[in-house]
C-alpha cells in the first residue's frame, strides 16, 4: 500500500497509509507507540487482516517519527494528540476502532475523549496513559531531572538503540493531559492486552486504567510471560482476535 502525505492544520507534515471503508463501515486506525511508527509488525498484522476482512484502515506517523516531518526532540503529547486528530478528521470517515500501543494507547483515549461521535471501540496495547508523569519521570534519577530542569533536557538509555533525548517541554506538557485520576468517559468496548512482564508499563497501569473507564464493557487480558512489545506470534493472534470481536461489537 502507498504511502502518501498531508499538511496538518497544525502545518506539520504527516506521513500515511489508508484504504477507504465500505459505505458506512468500520475503520481501524493504528496509533503507534513513543519513537515508533507505522512499519512496525503489530500495524502492518492489523492492517492486513483488516483489508482481508473487509474493513477500512488508517496507519500513520507523528511528526518526528518514521516518515512525518519535524524533529522527535519537538515534540509533545499535545502536538501528538493533534497529529492524531489531524490524521483522523483528514483522512477517515464513518465509526472508528482505535487501536494504540504504548503511548498510542494515551492518544487513542485522548481522541476518543474529542471524537466521542466517531469513536465506537478501543484496542489498547500495554497502554501508557499519562506515562510522562507518572512512569518515565520518577524513573528518572535526581540527576536526570536536575538535566531536564536546567539544560531543558536528559538524554535517556534505550533497549532499541541509542539513547535519546527526553525535553522539559515533553514532561512539564505532558501534565495537562493526565486522565488516570478521574473517570474517562469512553462508553464503548474497550480491550486491552497487558504483558505482566512489561518492564515499561507495569501490569497495575493497565488495572488503574480499566478502573477509571467509565464503559461497563472493558476486557483486560493480562499475559503471564508478555512483555511490553507483545509482538510474538500469539499476541499478534490475541490482538487480531480481540479486533475482530470489537468489529462485531461495534456493528462493523
Amino acid at each position: 500500500m502507498t504511502t502518501d502525505s498531508f499538511t496538518s492544520p497544525e502545518g506539520r507534515r504527516i506521513a500515511f497509509r489508508r484504504a477507504a471503508a465500505p459505505a458506512g463501515g468500520v475503520t481501524f486506525v493504528w496509533l503507534c507507540g513513543f519513537k515508533s511508527d507505522m512499519s512496525g509488525g503489530k500495524a502492518l498484522a492489523v492492517e492486513a487482516w483488516a483489508r482481508e476482512a473487509g474493513y477500512g484502515t488508517l496507519l500513520f506517523d507523528y511528526s518526528g517519527h518514521g516518515q512525518s516531518g519535524g524533529a522527535f526532540e519537538d515534540g509533545t503529547i499535545s502536538a501528538w494528540r493533534a497529529d492524531a486528530l489531524a490524521a483522523i478528521d483528514a483522512q477517515t470517515e464513518g465509526p472508528l476502532v482505535l487501536v494504540g500501543s504504548s503511548m498510542g494507547g494515551w492518544m487513542a483515549l485522548l481522541a476518543a475523549m474529542a471524537r466521542p461521535e466517531r469513536v465506537r471501540g478501543l484496542m489498547l496495547i500495554a497502554p501508557a496513559p499519562d506515562f510522562t508523569e507518572k512512569l518515565m519521570w520518577p524513573e528518572f534519577t535526581p540527576a536526570q531531572q536536575a538535566e531536564i530542569l536546567d539544560q531543558g533536557f536528559t538524554l535517556r538509555p534505550s533497549e532499541y538503540g541509542a539513547p535519546y533525548p527526553i525535553s522539559r517541554a515533553l514532561i512539564e506538557d505532558g501534565r495537562q493531559w493526565s486522565i488516570l485520576d478521574a473517570p474517562i468517559a469512553f462508553e464503548g468496548p474497550v480491550r486491552i492486552l497487558q504483558g505482566m512482564q512489561d518492564p515499561d508499563v507495569p501490569w497495575g497501569h493497565a488495572l488503574a486504567l480499566a478502573a477509571s473507564l467509565t464503559s461497563p464493557d472493558v476486557v483486560l487480558t493480562l499475559i503471564k510471560d508478555g512483555e511490553h512489545r507483545l509482538s510474538r506470534e500469539a499476541d499478534i493472534a490475541r490482538l487480531l482476535a480481540a479486533c475482530s470481536e470489537l468489529a462485531g461489537r461495534v456493528g462493523g
